[in-house]
């Protein structure tokens, strides 16, 4: 992976192969170009983090510089000039102009890698993350760019923890932040020199490898995640399997326990041209990994190679209300069409499994029932443990205030009767906002 990328531009062909190998040597990837323009195409494909230029090229070095620093203001690569001259007022000129570093020929070899590491060096410095001391998504988007225009195979992976808003809100940041370091440990555990790992933002990373060995990597951080994930919880939260949060009035909405969800892209089977197209793909292939709860991985396949092989999910805004009280039933469908949801009405407990299968709800709106009975509780538990073909969130009302008995059952909140319209519609909005991702 083209970690450290360096342009030289010169025009001397026997001192452009000697400084190229000093720095391949020094384990450096080094693009070489004998005129401005040539440069000008190889820093567009490859963003370099340092460009030498030599007073060689035609071009007047001062104004050559300038528009280096002007085309890539974006991307601040560091600049280097090498020179045959030694006056004092070339050396000032050509800094002024923009250039980092001027040194004069002929040039140490030791001292002239030691000059080119240190400038790269401060360069990536300056774009590490403060959490992780991974590469930063500045970093990533270049790194990404380079292999789009390398004539070579790449996977590219893009992976997150679920739910760790929400963790970070039960726990505190500082507990936040040593999951995220911790899972990125095992992620540098599980990759190998050549791969590249970085941040995409903030809370999630990007790994960039061979495809052969995107899947192996992925089953391996599941497995790692899942093992370590539990840790991270009280014995009591990690015994239960979710966390409370508290919501609106008495409402306790149930978390489930972080998981990992990782997108996986390749240009094994599928062109990429542009970076853009890159990222599109590589969030929607996420976007469909975390569809599913718990821990888990899609990768693109050869079957679904076409430019919309990664198939955008039509937002679903399909609600089920189960509530046995008429008037409040037809006061919750009343304002969810008025809101712009699909809504099927269900008036016994038993057809509520049909209307499932046929009407692929969002969001389940689920009465206790009959104080006695709960026939609700039975209900929601053959829901969410016993139907494969639904990941609906269920919204458990109730009048009986046992809300761990309630959130035991499967259900993603615990809404205590009476309740507010707006409460409900609320939670509503926002779990059919986490269903569609």
């Amino acid at each position: 992976m083209l970690v450290k990328a360096v342009l030289l531009i010169d025009k001397r062909k026997e001192q452009s192969i000697k400084y190229k190998k000093l720095l391949e040597a020094a384990e450096i990837t080094v693009f070489t170009a004998v005129d401005f323009s040539e440069a000008l195409n190889i820093i567009n494909s490859f963003e370099p983090d340092m460009i030498i230029i030599s007073d060689s090229i035609e071009l007047d070095l001062k104004k050559a510089i300038e528009q280096i620093r002007v085309l890539t203001y974006n991307i601040r690569p560091a600049i280097a000039v090498v020179s045959k001259s030694n006056h004092i007022q070339d050396k000032i000129d050509c800094l002024d102009s923009g250039a980092d570093d001027f040194i004069s020929e002929p040039v140490n070899s030791d001292e002239f890698k030691s000059r080119i590491n240190a400038h790269l060096r401060r360069n990536f410095e300056s774009n590490f993350s403060e959490k992780t001391l991974l590469f930063d998504s500045k970093v990533s988007y270049k790194m990404i760019k380079r292999a789009l225009n390398e004539n070579k195979q790449w996977a590219i992976m893009l992976i997150d923890i679920d739910n760790l808003s929400f963790y970070k809100e039960i726990y505190g940041e500082l507990a936040a932040d040593k999951l995220l370091q911790t899972y990125s440990a095992i992620i540098k555990s599980s990759i190998e020199p050549i791969d590249y790992i970085g941040q995409f933002s903030e809370d999630d990373f990007i790994v960039i490898t061979h495809p052969d060995k995107a899947e192996k990597i992925a089953n391996y951080l599941i497995y790692a995640f899942n093992t370590v994930a539990e840790k991270f919880y009280s014995e009591t939260d990690a015994k239960r399997g979710f966390i409370f949060m508290h919501g609106d009035d008495e409402a306790e909405n149930k978390i489930n326990l972080v998981s990992t969800s990782i997108g996986i892209i390749t240009n094994q089977y599928k062109k990429y041209t542009d970076i853009k197209q890159v990222i599109s793909s590589l969030i929607s292939t996420h976007k469909l990994a975390k569809y599913n709860t718990g821990s888990n991985y899609v990768m693109e396949r050869p079957e679904i190679s076409a430019d919309n092989a990664v198939e955008q999910k039509k937002e679903n805004k399909n609600i089920i209300i189960m509530e046995p009280d008429d008037a409040l039933s037809l006061l919750l469908e009343a304002t969810a069409l008025m809101q712009g949801y699909n809504v099927k009405v269900v008036s016994e407990f038993n057809d509520v499994f049909k209307v499932i299968e046929s009407f692929n709800p969002a969001v389940i709106v689920l009465d206790a029932g009959n104080a006695e009975t709960l026939k609700g509780l039975e209900i929601c538990k053959k829901i969410k443990y016993e139907l494969k073909n639904t990941n609906a969130n269920i919204i458990f009302t109730t009048t009986v205030h046992d809300k761990e008995m309630v959130l035991n059952a499967g259900a993603d909140l615990y809404l205590p009767k009476p309740y507010e319209l707006s409460v409900m519609f609320g939670w509503i909005r926002k779990f059919k906002e986490h269903y569609n991702g």
